[in-house]
């Protein structure tokens, strides 16, 4: 029998926020419109064609690959390779490249009932905060977090791009630990991604939910995890038993 737990993690993309379907060109093309040098003339589809390239030399996108891959490349390094080896002179931070990319190409609106449940966990004496696999600068995504929902009660909000490892690492959930002052039979996880949130939390010692209901295509079943369809079924049939 589940015990409550004194701390829920949550994953970001397609857990705590559907970012529907991702297009790169479109982020490209809201950045190179501060362009003040574009030396050879470039479209946004020939410099996204470029970074596709980069991507699957390191592996940073491959689905298949990605949960193999235990260290995060941080977009700063990557986009100032990609500007500046293409002969593109950017007036911005990086934290500026990211924010402007990231809005225009994948904008994000909260999952169903998401905020509903950060509020009922708070309410019940349930602490949260979320680590997430992300090349984004840390403060970009707090912000868009922040932003996309103002009242979380979020303790930490753990990007990887800022602390080198990534899911489903241990290492990066043991720095959770660190920072919440628990012990990993103390604390759940929940994420949309089975190879990194899910057996990466329960390598680490979490009890792991699989959240499949901003899954783009339908999730598998499986008998060796709790699967979640809605925050609805998650509150009621995981989180509420634990309570009484």
């Amino acid at each position: 029998m589940l015990h409550k737990p004194k701390m829920i993690l949550f994953d970001y993309g397609q857990t705590l926020i559907d970012e529907g379907k991702f297009d790169g060109v479109r982020g490209t093309e809201a950045v190179l419109q501060y362009a003040t040098v574009n030396k050879y003339n470039l479209s946004a589809s020939q410099v996204q064609e470029e970074a596709d390239r980069i991507n699957r030399e390191t592996g940073r996108f491959d689905m298949a690959r990605r949960h193999l891959i235990p260290v995060e490349i941080p977009n700063h390094m990557f986009t100032a390779y990609l500007y500046e080896s293409l002969g593109i002179s950017l007036p911005l931070t990086s934290e500026q490249i990211d924010k402007v990319f990231w809005d225009a190409a994948a904008p994000g609106t909260p999952t169903d009932g998401i905020e509903e449940l950060l509020t009922y966990l708070h309410d019940n004496g349930i602490r949260t905060g979320v680590i997430s696999n992300i090349a984004f600068t840390g403060k970009v995504v707090i912000d868009r977090i922040n932003e996309m929902l103002p009242n979380n009660y979020f303790e930490f909000i753990i990007a990887t791009s800022e602390y080198m490892y990534r899911k489903p690492n241990k290492r990066i959930f043991d720095l959770a630990l660190e920072k919440a002052e628990l012990q990993a039979d103390e604390v759940w996880y929940v994420g949309d991604h089975y190879e990194c949130d899910i057996e990466g939390a329960r390598n680490a010692g979490m009890f792991p939910v699989w959240y499949q209901g901003a899954l783009r295509t339908p999730g598998e079943d499986r008998d060796d995890v709790t699967i979640v369809k809605s925050w609805q079924e998650f509150r009621d049939k995981v989180v509420q038993p634990t309570l009484s």
